[in-house]
């Protein structure tokens, strides 16, 4: 769900966006700089490269998606439309060289040509995916198997799902066809990236509210074929899968598959992508990067940052802060939401407040 911030976070917080074009003061350790890559773009959310590099992003509010080629001599980019009229945009993915698009309700395939960045020959690939309800956003990749894979919010906090589409990630055949429930019990699994290294799916899981400040964490997972995460009768707190005893059946719990990682409630954890480029240190080499969008439904607001997850042989070590400062003295001065590896081994951002993707880039500290 693209959501607002609540009425009292509004009254607790100015909102204080940078003006168009200025990067606002953001901490990253030594020899990382965060500069405005493409500004004036509107609530940008997921992004993805086109087959010569350049960055796609999808912009739901306006029902487009852009490209945006940087302008070498200023290094920046200004935004070309590829395609509009759509549904809601969200998820960007390729396959063949086609663009596919997932909108609220489907999933959409484009001839794409790099030469004029334009999406043509609308064909629908997944139609009639569950419309409305609280998460309207769908996210799509593609697997090493060369199937695709949809993620579909609930339609609510807490509930019972009529359709099992819904809290769950579902994977098609390319063409659309063979239909099956992947994972279950995630109540919002927004971000979907596969680990270079090992072809396995990794989501962020948003997970319930009204539960007090701490409680449920939100998620970082590998996600495990015909496995269940608990949404909605069970919640993981501390490695235990326990009852939500306001609305759950316990019987329920120990079916539960335990989440790689747990972290604090209401970040909102959005997109992520594991480093695959050349210029970072080695160090952080196949490491993953997640946006923290930050929280709506907290009395001490929290997230609003990008944090860095360590792995070693292929699992995770450890989070850290890598990128901080959208929350600074109560301001909120934006609210990050996707990552990408540029070509360039830089890595872009995208902010759906400040309309704005940043690029992250490193030079070695004198």
């Amino acid at each position: 769900m693209i959501r607002l911030l609540s009425a009292f976070v509004t009254t607790l917080m100015l909102l204080a966006t940078p003006a168009v074009g200025q990067a606002p003061p953001i901490n990253l350790p030594p020899g990382f700089t965060l500069s405005v890559f493409a500004s004036g773009l509107g609530g940008a959310r997921f992004m993805t490269l086109d087959p010569s590099g350049v960055l796609l992003v999808s912009v739901p509010g306006k029902g487009r998606v852009v490209a945006l080629p940087e302008n070498t001599a200023r290094g920046t980019a200004d935004a070309i439309t590829v395609v509009e009229g759509l549904d809601l945009p969200h998820g960007l993915t390729w396959k063949d060289g086609n663009l596919y698009i997932a909108e609220m309700g489907r999933v959409l395939r484009f001839q794409y040509d790099p030469a004029t960045r334009k999406a043509t020959g609308r064909t629908v690939i997944v139609q009639s995916l569950p419309r409305g309800g609280n998460h309207t956003t769908r996210t799509i990749a593609f697997g090493p198997d060369g199937r695709l894979y949809v993620s579909v919010g609930s339609s609510c906090n807490v509930c019972r799902e009529e359709d099992g589409r819904r809290a769950a990630i579902v994977r098609y055949n390319a063409d659309g066809s063979g239909k099956e429930l992947f994972a279950t019990g995630l109540r919002n699994a927004v971000g979907l990236a596969f680990a270079p290294s090992t072809g396995v799916l990794w989501a962020t899981v948003n997970e319930r509210d009204w539960r007090g400040d701490d409680v449920p964490p939100d998620l970082i997972t590998e996600v495990k074929p015909r496995s269940f995460y608990g949404w909605p009768d069970c919640m993981v707190v501390q490695g235990r899968a326990l009852v939500d005893d306001r609305f759950g059946r316990s019987e329920r719990c120990p079916s539960v598959t335990l989440p790689s990682l747990e972290i604090q409630a209401h970040s909102a954890p959005l997109g992520l992508a594991f480093y695959t480029g050349r210029q970072f240190p080695s160090g952080y080499h196949g490491d993953l990067f997640v946006a923290y969008h930050g929280s709506w439904n907290r009395t001490v607001p929290t997230g609003y940052k990008v944090v860095r997850v360590r792995f070693k042989e292929g699992k995770p070590a450890g989070v850290e802060d890598f990128a901080t400062g959208w929350l600074r003295d109560g301001r909120v001065l934006g609210r990050p939401v996707d990552l990408i590896v540029g070509r360039d081994g830089a890595l872009y951002l995208s902010d759906d407040m400040a309309g704005r993707v940043d690029r992250i880039t490193f030079r070695p500290p004198s």
